[in-house]
């Protein structure tokens, strides 16, 4: 059976009828007699919501129970029985509760999927994990549920659900989304003009994304090469030069002016050999596009211009941006340059600018890799100038009445064997030579015309005349290939210098040090492959570029490391003389995986040294501390039932005080036992929400003496973005701790104050003090400082509180009070222009 198709309703905030269009779309397909059911929706107490559930078969929900409450939710398995063509799930992006099938529902909607059932859900943009960042900065709420934007933008079908700022306002203020008494403080809060602005661009920004990738797969799949400008693309064009980072700079720019542009920068490499450009300075402007939010692409192609037209076409873009070239004048004389043939060749659908910079005109300088290796152009221009020039030399001197002498006509002959060895190298100087000769003998030599030669001497003088055309030609030609070695010796030992530094650097990238290899010799993918043994088969355990080889023989170079290991390259045939080079990439490459072996290994192994050690301490909690406790208990129940003994009233009341108090201790131990047990596995998820520090702070002294604190918490501070149970938690163990230690007759200064963008809970006690370099171990578990007595507790409560605090996305840190003693400073993210809310409003809205 086929994998379903998922349908996804997306809104920019909640309210704007994600869930309505839902279930009408459900009723349509209802009526073409489609097997539709409601496998979860939340109406959230809307009536025209609620309405259309009417007549839509509904799934019954699973029971849980958490924490003494019971909670409903998506039973997937009565989905899964029940089969539908189609389901309805609303509120992707929610956390299911503790004991479900899965953790989050977007992973229940997979689900259903792969079994072949259709679904339909909804979503907010807020709820996307790479907006995480984004929605906090323009709401200052931190959304906890959220959904992998793949998983979105996997859906077959997405369809916003629009909606003004000010309809969706007059829509809260009628009480179609809240309850009445929760409508003003939304308003005034998250629902803010501004705010929901800012959340329908991010949603029509995110959308027009996903719009355009449909666009490129359907031209793609017809075969469309000319651009349609739905939006603007700038395709950057680098040289690898100095100047390529004020085009990135001019670009993003551009690229400003227009809302959703796009700049990609592209780097346009020769399949013959090594690259000619630094690679430090193709790093560099590498991070300098992704930093400014474009993407770097590296392309192979001899012939540039029609390269880069050709990937400006492939990606539809509708500007191109390349820099004024650094050739001096003269050079010209070889050639229009690129930026010209691209403007002459890229048609009415691009637009072209040329950026001046400080480089241009100053030359472009011998490059680093390639050498002086003579190139196509240069060595048609040595042919025609060895054996065309001749020729037309010939016509001139044989048109002349009278000619200069065979001496100056061998001089002639002679400049223009010299000038093909300067520009064709050694074959077209030979033939220049071996053409020279035969001209000079057949039309200058007397007897003209013939090819014997009368006299002596001018004999002589034609031989001298090969001779010095053969020496100068093998001189240019030993010349340009000495060229030639120094420069690609130069280039390895720059790449050789950058493998021994990432060595002694311990950079472990396996991943940039493959796109090195590829772009260094201009492959099209590299990967390195491993495998356990001679008969199993090889498994691909990092690359970089696209289609990737699986096995060596697939590839166009294969680079052995050891007997199991590989680097395989694919794209061209890689000539010997690269191939040292290639095994010094694979050598480290090798180092490189080995080296991320040995740290995950060791990471493991810390882990479950960790875990010996918590284990170790946790028996010995459980076999002291605990038990304390529980003997105080059992001492003063088996009193109360003694026969032979008449309890008073008194007594009677002193032993139930006891064994109530021994039940809290034990209730505590335990309690941060299993608070510590959370934090180890990572199952703590807080409930953030907008909460004033008043009303949270008393709640959790009630578990100290009311004379040993002295709270003072204004009123006039601003709300905090925090989970209320873990925050009361972390500040009750912060406050017993600080009581613990702290002189009898001297109260515990509980205080907060505003301090920019934060709050601070300072907790200070005249206690004896920690030192320095103790400040940090009194926060790991089961440590306690000092003499402290057995009977005192485990060592869990200061551990807990920062961990409650830390997953909150605040700090906990330890200072000494002036005068002596020690102060915990509890600092928490504030949030800024938010009056105080109705407590019963959460921050976090869903729908």
């Amino acid at each position: 059976m086929g994998r379903g198709k998922l349908r996804i309703y997306l809104g920019a905030a909640p309210g704007v009828g994600k869930t309505y269009a839902m279930l009408s779309e459900a009723h349509r397909r209802v009526e073409r007699g489609t097997d539709c059911v409601v496998a979860f929706v939340e109406p959230h107490d809307r009536p025209r919501t609620e309405v259309l559930l009417h007549g839509l078969e509904q799934i019954r929900r699973s029971e849980l129970t958490y924490r003494g409450s019971a909670f409903t939710e998506m039973d997937v398995d009565a989905v899964l029985a029940r089969r539908p063509a189609v389901a309805l799930v609303d509120e992707l992006a929610h956390t299911n509760i503790p004991g479900s099938r899965n953790a989050k529902r977007w992973q229940d909607v997979e689900a259903l999927l792969a079994a072949g059932v259709d679904v339909i859900s909804t979503v907010n943009i807020q709820h996307l994990e790479s907006l995480g960042d984004v929605v906090e900065s323009i709401t200052g709420v931190r959304q906890q549920e959220t959904v992998p934007d793949e998983v979105v933008r996997r859906a077959d079908q997405i369809e916003l659900v629009d909606m003004s700022p000010q309809a969706l306002r007059r829509r809260m203020a009628h009480g179609n989304v809240y309850t009445p008494d929760k409508v003003d403080a939304a308003l005034s809060n998250y629902f803010r003009p501004g705010n929901l602005t800012a959340l329908r661009e991010l949603a029509l920004l995110w959308l027009a994304d996903r719009v355009d990738e449909y666009l490129q797969q359907y031209r793609g799949e017809h075969n469309i090469s000319s651009t349609w400008q739905a939006r603007e693309r700038i395709v950057v064009g680098l040289t690898g030069g100095p100047e390529g980072r004020t085009l990135i700079r001019r670009a993003a720019r551009v690229a400003a002016k227009g809302s959703g542009s796009e700049i990609l920068a592209v780097y346009i490499a020769r399949s013959d050999g090594l690259t000619s450009a630094s690679p430090k300075e193709l790093a560099v402007q590498r991070t300098l596009v992704e930093d400014l939010g474009g993407t770097f692409h590296h392309v192979i192609g001899d012939d540039v211009p029609s390269a880069l037209l050709e990937f400006a076409r492939g990606v539809n873009a509708t500007q191109i941006l390349l820099g004024s070239s650094r050739r001096k004048s003269w050079q010209y004389l070889l050639g229009p340059g690129v930026g010209a043939t691209v403007a002459r060749e890229s048609g009415p659908d691009l637009d072209v600018h040329i950026v001046t910079h400080d480089h241009a005109g100053k030359g472009r300088g011998l490059p680093v890799a390639r050498g002086a290796r003579l190139g196509r152009s240069r060595i048609i221009a040595g042919w025609l100038a060895g054996v065309g020039g001749p020729c037309l030399l010939t016509l001139l001197l044989t048109s002349l009445e009278n000619g200069p002498g065979l001496a100056n006509d061998v001089l002639l002959f002679l400049f223009l064997t010299v000038v093909a060895a300067l520009l064709g190298g050694l074959l077209p100087a030979l033939a220049s030579a071996a053409v020279g000769s035969l001209l000079l003998n057949y039309y200058f030599t007397p007897p003209t015309h013939t090819l014997d030669i009368a006299e002596p001497r001018n004999l002589v003088a034609i031989v001298i005349f090969f001779a010095v055309g053969v020496a100068v030609a093998s001189v240019v030609d030993l010349a340009a290939r000495r060229t030639h070695q120094a420069a690609r010796l130069r280039a390895e030992s720059e790449i050789l210098s950058f493998l021994a530094g990432s060595v002694l650097r311990g950079e472990t990238a396996l991943d940039a040090l493959l796109e090195r290899v590829r772009e260094t010799f201009a492959m099209e993918s590299v990967a390195l492959l491993e495998r356990t043994s001679d008969v199993d088969p090889w498994t691909c355990t990092a690359s970089a570029g696209p289609r990737p080889a699986q096995r060596p023989d697939d590839a166009d170079v294969d680079m052995p490391v050891g007997d199991r290991m590989a680097l395989a390259l694919s794209g061209r045939v890689l000539p010997a003389e690269d191939r040292r080079v290639l095994a010094a990439f694979a050598a480290q490459a090798a180092v490189v995986l080995d080296r991320q072996r040995l740290v995950g290994e060791a990471e493991n192994a810390r882990e479950l040294a960790e875990g010996n050690r918590i284990r170790t301490a946790l028996l010995a909690a459980v076999s002291h501390d605990l038990r304390t406790p529980l003997a105080g208990i059992k001492a003063a129940v088996s009193s109360l039932r003694s026969d032979d003994v008449e309890w008073s009233e008194e007594d009677r009341a002193e032993l139930l005080e006891g064994i109530e108090n021994g039940a809290d201790r034990l209730d505590h131990l335990v309690g941060n036992l299993l608070d510590m047990s959370r934090l180890q596995t990572g199952t703590v998820t807080p409930l953030i929400r907008e909460t004033d520090l008043d009303e949270v702070v008393p709640m959790a002294l009630v578990s100290v003496p009311a004379d040993s604190v002295q709270l003072d918490i204004p009123e006039s501070l601003p709300m905090v973005a925090v989970d209320r149970g873990l925050l009361e938690r972390a500040v009750a163990n912060i406050v017993e701790n600080a009581v613990k230690y702290s002189p009898t007759a001297t109260p515990v200064a509980v205080g907060a104050s505003a301090l920019g963008e934060r709050v601070e809970l300072r907790v200070a006690d005249r206690g004896r003090g920690v030192p320095d370099e103790a400040k940090e171990r009194i926060f790991e578990p089961f440590q306690r400082y000092g003499d402290a007595p057995r009977g005192a507790g485990v060592g869990l409560g200061l551990a807990v509180a920062r961990g409650f605090v830390e997953s909150m996305g605040g700090t906990l840190t330890a200072e000494d009070t002036p005068g002596g003693g020690m102060t915990m400073v509890l600092t928490l993210k504030a949030v800024q222009g938010h009056p105080p809310a109705d407590a019963d409003l959460p921050a976090k809205v869903t729908s």
